[in-house]
Order: structure tokens, then sequence, then C-alpha cells
């Protein structure tokens, strides 16, 4: 059997649950639920890393050790600059060359800016980086930052923090079908159905934060959403039955006659 494996930037990764390291009730909880996600990528949002004393910084001081990939992201961005700016630091301050770029055109809603989202992606591949963009699940814009050079591509389900699942699977199933690159579903999961859900669109992967954070377990949600993952991303590779309008029946009948 062929290994299934994720490839992002040239980098090989055996796991597909990306998984956010704030709102963690302690950071001996949020350690223990990375370790139960088995998450290999780690995002964190770079406006609350002290990026003068990163390895002291109370967020990456507890997981340095666990040979992640951090992918830093641009939350709190109102504009492509602010967004290129913001990962420039990132990258001279030794963190990583690996960028989510998010920017949000709406504080109550925090969805993607489509024109501004574009526009950082552009410039940052330029430079670069490899790029994943936080955006919207509309298929013509996933396509177009794809085309931009993205590395991936993060279309939310539903509004970041809200836990109201896919919105829009159909969606994310032409976001799916027209991509050459891995599409990440990131923002708005609840559940591990939300979860098992997506992977059984096809995408590649799910970046989470709040579902795992906010449980009353944040430890056994996590380990709960790998395996969720893992199970939906099976059940894709093994290509689910047809949906039928009648029944039919599971085992035939035979030509025996009853006495």
């Amino acid at each position: 059997m062929k290994r299934d494996t994720l490839r992002i930037g040239g980098q090989e990764l055996s796991s597909r649950f990306f998984i956010g390291t704030g709102l963690f009730p302690n950071p001996y909880i949020q350690q223990e639920a990375i370790k139960a996600s088995g998450a290999e990528v780690l995002t964190f949002a770079i406006r609350r890393i002290q990026l003068d004393r990163s390895e002291d910084d109370s967020i990456l001081q507890h997981v340095q050790e666990g040979g992640f990939r951090y992918l830093p992201n641009t939350s709190g961005a109102s504009t492509a600059e602010e967004a290129v700016r913001i990962a420039r630091l990132a990258r001279a301050s030794g963190l990583s060359d690996w960028i989510k770029v998010e920017i949000s055109a709406n504080e109550r809603t925090l969805l993607p800016d489509p024109i501004e989202t574009l526009k950082a992606t552009e410039i940052l591949v330029k430079e670069g980086f490899t790029v994943l963009p936080y955006t919207s699940d509309d298929p013509v814009l996933c396509k177009r930052l794809e085309e931009a050079g993205a590395a991936a591509v993060m279309p939310g389900a539903a509004p970041i923090g809200t836990g109201l699942g896919l919105l829009n699977p159909y969606h994310i199933g032409l976001i799916v079908e027209e991509a050459n690159v891995p599409i990440i579903v990131d923002a708005g999961l609840g559940s591990v159905a939300d979860a098992a859900q997506a992977m059984e669109l096809g995408v590649s992967g799910v970046l989470m934060n709040t579902p795992v954070a906010k449980a009353k377990d944040p430890v056994r949600m996590a380990e709960a959403m790998k395996l969720a993952i893992e199970a939906g991303r099976l059940a894709y590779l093994s290509g689910r039955i047809e949906k039928k309008k009648y029944a039919s029946a599971s085992s035939g009948f035979n030509s025996l006659k009853l006495k």
C-alpha cells in the first residue's frame, strides 16, 4: 500500500492535524494536548510572541523540544502591508519561513479580507516564504491563491471560534477538486464529526485550536480529533458508496426453496 503522506513546501508531514497553541487553561494542559494530538505543525499569532526572546517566550518554551514545524500567523493584521511586515519580523527572528497569512476585514466576524490576503500572498511568495493563506471558502479565490504560489490554501469552514462546523461542504468539495496544492480546513469546526466530514471531502488536513483548547478535557479532545482526522482520511481514500434514492438489499436471495 502506498504511503499516505502530506507534503507542504518540501516538508513531509505524517500528521494531518495542525493545532493552535492559544486559549489553553495552562501551559501543562497545552503541552499534553499537543502531545495527544500527534500534530507536527503548531500555529500561533506572532503578535503574542516575544520575538526578541523567543526561546524564553511562554508560548514556545514548553514545546521547543518536540521537533515541531512552526506556522506563525499574522492574526491582527488588517492590511497586506501589515501582514508582510509581521511575516518579515518572524523570519528575521529565526522563528520560521513558513507563514499563515491571516488578514481580517471585520473585527466582529473575523472573516478574511480576500483582496488583501491575495496581495500579501503574492508579495511573500516572491520573498521566498512558504505561504499558507487563511481565506474564505470561495473556490475561485482559493484557486487564485494557489496560482499566486501558496504552498497550501486554508479555507475556513465557518467564522473563527464559532464551532458551527462546515457551513458549505459543497464549496469545500469544489476547492479540493480544483486544487493542485494541499487544502487545509481552518476555523469554525467544533466536533469530531466536523473534522471527519472535512477529511471525507478530500481535504489534506485540518487546523483547529478552540475546539480543543476550550473543551472540558482538552487532552482527551485532542486525541479524539486526531482519531477523527485519521478516520476521515482513511474513509476518503477507501471511497464511500454512492447515495441511492431507494433501498437495496445487502444480501441477495439464493435459489434454494424452503421445505
